[in-house]
């Protein structure tokens, strides 16, 4: 990726784990008992603690890395791997710093340890990362990130129609506990109205009855006056 350091800073530490192999080497051509023998000694004693020091600092950057999911999970892997061969470097260089005989020196510094082709010994590297240099690493992580943000850009329009739809559906909600309401309210109006109307009817259905009642009574009195009447004409 595009400021990422830490390829750069492995480089540097690979080409420091190199350059202190070649002063073990001149030293070791040099008698133990003079000056160059101690001088190039103390140089490279200082180197490895500066390589060590490196090394730590690429683990460390690692972790940082890896947690804050700024890379890959399958960089991380390639990255630990990396990390993994300075430390079984840093480990040879220790030996190879200690020894004192020519034969072991020999042994330790042969070509099937640090062959020119490979001197950090990175043949056992996985197959995926073989042959793949640092810029193509990071041409996959930007076609990687790349996709990632496609993908995230696709969910987010994806969310974006199904909260339109929700405030839609909400809208329409609204609406219908609108229309539910002006319902229920000309409902209560008519039942009001249709009460009103029910107690009319029987204030009328009762002046009716009482209505029949008069009008039965007066022709009742108006029978007694013709029975009454009639005799009283008949005897005259």
């Amino acid at each position: 990726m595009a400021g990422d350091s830490w390829l750069s800073d492995y480089d540097n530490c690979a080409q420091l784990g190199q350059q202190i192999m070649v002063k073990i080497n001149e030293r070791n051509k040099n008698q133990r008992t003079s000056s160059a023998y101690t001088k190039l000694s103390a140089h490279v004693r200082t180197s490895m603690k500066q390589f060590s020091g490196d090394v730590n600092k690429l683990r460390q950057s690692l972790l940082r890395a890896s947690s804050s999911y700024h890379i890959t999970q399958r960089e991380v892997e390639r990255r630990q791997i990396m990390i993994d061969s300075l430390t079984t470097k840093e480990k040879q260089l220790d030996q190879a710093f200690r020894n004192e005989s020519g034969s072991s020196r020999s042994s330790l510094l042969g070509a099937e340890t640090f062959s020119s082709n490979d001197p950090w010994g990175m043949s056992d590297e996985p197959e995926q990362f073989r042959g793949v240099g640092n810029a193509d690493i990071q041409t996959q992580q930007q076609d990687v990130i790349r996709e990632q943000d496609e993908g995230l850009e696709a969910l987010s329009h994806v969310i974006s129609k199904q909260k339109q739809m929700a405030v839609d559906i909400g809208n329409e909600v609204d609406d219908q506990n609108i229309l539910i309401d002006d319902i229920t309210d000309r409902t209560d109006r008519t039942g009001d109205r249709l009460m009103k109307e029910t107690r009319h009817i029987k204030i009328v259905d009762k002046k009716s009855a009482t209505c029949g009642y008069w009008v039965v009574i007066i022709l009742l009195f108006i029978a007694m006056i013709v029975i009454v009447a009639v005799p009283y004409h008949g005897k005259a």
